[in-house]
């Protein structure tokens, strides 16, 4: 609890110092004026789009934990709904944890093996984001001398390029994490150093030795077992390849959501690409630490990739905030709804007094 509320007071720092920078240059008035000229009929589609970008995010969970054992699809969707719910009302982003543990509950499927398979789905996502954003550099002429004030800081092309390499190292590493556990020689040796660790502490006693192996070493090496299975589709071909056509079909849904979105917006005259950009570029902002529902950060983001093609401060500002709630407010509302179908405590979900992964790694 007290790193949630840690988390939760670093957020509002974070998104008030970035919506303070966001719009301090735009005028109240103009922005109202904005929202006031928005052709709202265009609302609709795009929230439809949004759903079915999350309702293909449900199957290719399910797939991923297809790998472990057989699972009806609305086990999986409730969950993944009541996750991403959380993370748009709670801090801390602890719909990531809530999904592996509500299929703890529900499915008696192991905290770990759940969050390996949401780790797995981060990897598609973030390997998604990187070709669009290397897309981007490829197609998309940058001004290479845009220089964006933001506070004490200077948004310039350099800056995509750092996040972007930023991003690439996260990937990677992630990626090397997974194969080392994945194969079954690597896992091996993993678990044989973690169970002759305990011999290091050759000063104590044999007795205290082995009760460390058991209580420590025993469960760290069953949290990576769980894991493994987690990870399991990477040995699956088949699986592999439907997942990357889900990721395609899930970042298009949601990138052409953005792009109906403008449609009905003055002032925004953007193509598909671009506004694909725009996208990626927001995912980049929104991945720093905020309050829930990345208020703030996602309007930094938006201001600054619409500035990149010359969009007016205050038509970036309204379309962003128009955007964003219209992004946001669904996820809420049917993850509200797969709340009340299965019967979830939102709260007991969120912080649950004997979360699983306390259960499977306490000493």
């Amino acid at each position: 609890m007290k790193k949630t509320l840690l988390s939760f007071f670093i957020g509002i720092i974070v998104s008030a110092t970035a919506l303070y920078f966001a719009f301090r240059n735009v005028p109240l008035a103009e922005l109202l004026a904005f929202i006031g000229k928005v052709n709202y009929l265009w609302i609709g589609p795009s929230v439809l789009l949004i759903l079915a970008a999350f309702f293909l995010r449900s199957i290719r969970w399910w797939v991923i934990l297809g790998t472990d054992r057989e699972l009806g699809f609305w086990s999986v969707h409730h969950p993944l709904m009541i996750g991403f719910m959380l993370n748009c009302i709670l801090p801390g982003r602890v719909g990531e944890l809530a999904r592996p543990a509500l299929l703890s509950n529900r499915e008696r499927i192991p905290f770990t093996t759940g969050l390996a398979t949401v780790a797995a789905e981060r990897i598609f996502d973030i390997a998604m984001l990187l070709f669009i954003f290397v897309l981007m550099l490829g197609t998309i002429r940058i001004d290479p001398n845009i220089n964006i004030p933001f506070g004490n800081y200077h948004l310039t092309r350099s800056t995509l390029v750092t996040i972007g390499q930023g991003m690439v190292q996260l990937s990677l590493a992630l990626l090397f994490g997974i194969v080392l556990i994945s194969i079954d020689a690597s896992r091996r040796l993993i678990n044989r150093v973690i169970m002759g660790a305990p011999k290091l502490l050759f000063f104590m006693s044999p007795g205290f030795q082995q009760r460390v192996s058991d209580k420590v070493g025993a469960r760290l090496v069953a949290i990576i077992e769980n894991f493994a299975a987690g990870f399991a589709l990477v040995k699956k071909p088949g699986r592999l390849i439907a997942c990357t056509g889900l990721t395609v079909a899930i970042w298009f849904l949601s990138g052409t959501s953005y792009y109906v979105m403008a449609l009905g917006s003055p002032g925004i005259d953007l193509s598909m690409i671009e506004m694909f950009i725009y996208m990626v570029i927001i995912c980049f902002f929104i991945a720093l630490p905020s309050v829930p529902g990345y208020w703030g950060l996602w309007e930094a983001g938006g201001m600054f990739a619409l500035a990149l093609f010359g969009i007016a401060p205050k038509d970036a500002a309204g379309f962003t905030l128009m955007n964003h709630a219209v992004q946001l407010f669904p996820v809420i509302i049917v993850g509200l709804l797969s709340a009340m179908v299965t019967g979830v405590n939102i709260w007991k979900a969120s912080y649950p007094e004997k979360s699983p992964i306390h259960q499977e790694s306490r000493i």
